[in-house]
């Protein structure tokens, strides 16, 4: 359990965003015999082959070819998502206000807002630079504390005591960059990418070279245990790079156990966490595509593979589930209040936003006792919204059986969450002998 913890823990510090968390995963997936396939090239695929796929630099599609044709063996898939909610730059983000710099950001996705302030932040992302022939894009990560956005002190916000607090997220989100003098965004990035270029023996960058940006901020705390026993992990963006992480983990550990009859798929997706409507969002083509190529070239190439193949697999959508709040234990429903540290959480809601039904779910609750791995179930209070993942979406998309599964955490879409250590290892455990087909 140990290691797989602290493998957790270096793969979150190693992703403040979905496009370093794919580089992290493409190079864990390469050391393991994985090469990279491109969508506009020819694929060549025989029985053993282990291959995956970028599109649009935050998503990711990983493949272990069975050892049968897939229309007669199917596809085992697990499914999670590479982004998590927080701020992100706007595009003309360079402000002036009394006396000191600012970055003009927006929101992303459903982030607790009030749990970015008072944290020193580092900025990550992609940065597009002109080039000889079409633009090139490099990744960059200031890790370091580039930003802030301090709260207003008590003393000027007396009735923060009586009305509670409330943020604009125009106008009370800005981070703090530095005063008056600070130079803009553009020259800070160009100094970043000159550091990188002694690397990497690229030119230098201009401010004016640079022509746009994908750029977010992150809480420079690394990932740590915590707990008097160091029984949590707390981090930033657990929901979903702790289940991104355990589909990886159980991949490779499939991988080692052998060859399998059926194929193996591992997806990653980014824009989950704003509803996945994007050419490389779950609502995209991405897997499909994927799927269907997958099914012509590495088996028979009947013109109906992919469907045959899609109706005797099975996909996991795994996605970080709520455990019950100790201090909030009335806004769950009181006969399904998972626990961190007892194992992971199935996720029903009769809405559909879940898209486990009683063949899925059972499928997970029996391996889960073949692993003896104790597990919960999570459902809404009828009287509240439920959130949803990309399991619905997928399984509308392809037409197949999905259970949607994750392990308990609180804080969910905080800048800081928190999940339990003794459930990192039976997650990738499940996931494992179900991609082994144990």
């Amino acid at each position: 359990m140990a290691e797989l913890v602290r493998d957790l823990l270096s793969f979150l510090d190693a992703s403040p965003t979905p496009y370093h968390a794919v580089v992290e995963t493409t190079e864990r997936l390469e050391s393991a015999g994985y090469r990279r396939l491109r969508e506009q090239d020819a694929w060549d695929l025989v029985p053993g082959d282990r291959v995956y796929v970028v599109r649009g630099g935050g998503s990711l599609v990983a493949v272990e070819i069975g050892t049968e044709d897939v229309a007669e063996a199917g596809f085992r898939m697990i499914g999670a998502h590479s982004d998590s909610p927080g701020l992100r730059v706007k595009p003309r983000p360079d402000v002036k206000a009394h006396g000191y710099r600012q970055l003009a950001v927006e929101p992303y996705g459903g982030a607790l807002l009030h749990t970015w302030l008072d944290r020193d932040l580092g900025l990550a992302g992609r940065v597009s630079i002109a080039a000889a022939g079409e633009p090139r894009t490099v990744l960059i990560d200031l890790r370091r504390a580039v930003a802030r956005i301090p709260s207003l002190a008590i003393h000027l916000y007396r009735e923060l005591r009586t009305d509670g607090l409330k943020l604009n997220e125009q106008t009370h989100l800005a981070p703090v960059i530095g005063l008056e003098s600070t130079g803009e965004l553009a020259a800070l990035l160009s100094e970043e990418l000159a550091a990188q270029a002694i690397d990497t023996g690229e030119d230098a960058v201009a401010p004016q070279d640079i022509l746009a940006f994908d750029l977010m901020f992150y809480d420079l705390q690394g990932a740590t245990l915590g707990g008097v026993a160091s029984e949590f992990v707390l981090s930033g963006r657990l929901d979903n790079l702790g289940s991104s992480h355990a589909a990886l983990s159980a991949l490779l550990a499939a991988g080692d156990a052998g060859e399998s009859e059926f194929t193996r798929v591992v997806a990653l997706y980014d824009h989950e966490e704003i509803g996945s409507r994007s050419a490389h969002g779950a609502q995209g083509t991405f897997l499909f595509d994927v799927l269907d190529r997958v099914a012509m070239v590495a088996g028979a190439g009947e013109p109906d593979s992919r469907v045959r193949a899609l109706a005797r697999s099975w996909l996991v959508s795994a996605d970080m589930a709520h455990a019950v709040h100790p201090n909030y234990a009335d806004r769950h429903e009181p006969g399904h209040t998972p626990v961190i540290g007892r194992g992971p959480v199935i996720k029903v809601n009769a809405g559909q936003s879940y898209a486990s039904e009683a063949e899925s779910a059972a499928l997970f609750a029996s391996i889960c006792r073949r692993c003896q791995v104790p597990y919960q179930h999570f459902v809404s209070r009828s009287d509240l919204g439920c959130g949803s993942t990309i399991g619905p979406i997928t399984a509308a998309r392809l037409g197949v059986r999905t259970v949607d599964a994750g392990n308990p955490m609180l804080s969910m879409h905080s800048c800081r969450e928190m999940a339990g250590a003794a459930d990192v290892e039976p997650m990738v455990r499940v996931l494992t002998a179900y991609l082994t087909g144990e």
